[in-house]
């Protein structure tokens, strides 16, 4: 097994959020910009909810070292939820409810999941997302490809994300095997369920701020159908990561076996040298090239 990172929370970092960021900021493309869009709608309610799943077992972990790693979890998650609020402060001055977005999401998740749904069951879920995210991770920063036309600040806020919950890839996944004791088939379930979740939110939103940007049915129809063979096509933005996607449903698989990305380094040298996420993230992206 990788010898994990250390969790470092990041805090008060500037994006340029305020800037000149294209309506339509990745690639000039609505579908794309929006899909993205909707997953950053999805964030601050969604690490929310990781936060007090983890919490829930936060009393029973005697071990200092996972005890350490939750609170930097928790603050970084926190982070997470306030930089995307921020840019979801600009898709609200675009005409996009995001309040009522949000407040879908937190009738879901806690007024239905929490309420109702065992502690270990919502725990699963956190680390099945955190796996999700982490994988994506990997399709943002080791393939430039993906992210080379998007803005060069929003580039660097999915960079920033992505390397942090790489770092903490693991801690909800160590809280659910060892504290929680969840089984193996809640395990892979629960990452069946939220990655159909997930995505039927984030295409479901995203087709909400295409319906409030003025495209017609068939215009977003023609859209979506590019999209999706965008998103799920060989070379797509999911495809490559089947494997490491699938990893979960090995009996005895854990989060550090997929080992770092290669840009994690250069990532974080860059950013301790400037304290800049931007040139940070333009760090990996050249590296890529």
């Amino acid at each position: 097994m990788n010898k994990p990172p250390a969790i470092v929370p990041r805090e008060k970092l500037d994006f340029d959020l305020d800037g000149d960021i294209p309506k339509y900021w990745f690639d000039n493309d609505p579908f794309k910009t929006r899909f993205f869009d909707a997953m950053s709608t999805i964030f601050p309610e969604g690490e929310r909810f990781f936060i007090s799943c983890v919490r829930d077992y936060r009393d029973k972990v005697t071990d200092p070292h996972l005890q350490q790693e939750i609170k930097d979890f928790i603050r970084q998650e926190g982070q997470h939820g306030i930089v995307h609020t921020q840019y979801n402060n600009r898709l609200k001055a675009q005409g996009i409810d995001v309040d009522a977005l949000e407040r879908i999401l937190t009738h879901f998740l806690f007024n239905i999941e929490r309420r109702y749904l065992p502690k270990a069951q919502t725990l699963a879920e956190t680390a099945a997302a955190e796996h999700m995210t982490a994988i994506m991770a990997h399709a943002f920063c080791e393939r430039t490809d993906v992210l080379r036309k998007a803005d060069h600040r929003m580039r660097a806020m999915y960079t920033w994300h992505a390397m942090e919950e790489v770092e903490h890839k693991a801690v909800a996944f160590d809280v659910m095997q060892k504290i929680a004791k969840v089984g193996y088939f809640r395990r892979v379930t629960s990452l069946l369920a939220v990655t159909l979740g997930f995505n039927i939110n984030a295409l479901l939103f995203a087709r909400y701020m295409l319906v409030v940007d003025g495209f017609s049915r068939w215009q977003r129809t023609k859209m979506t159908v590019k999209g999706l063979w965008w998103l799920f096509k060989p070379g797509g933005l999911y495809l490559p990561l089947a494997s490491h996607y699938l990893s979960y449903f090995k009996p005895g698989f854990h989060p550090w076996q997929s080992g770092q990305m290669r840009s994690y380094a250069l990532w974080t040298d860059t950013f301790n040298r400037t304290g800049n996420p931007i040139l940070a993230g333009e760090a990996v992206f050249a590296a890529g090239t």
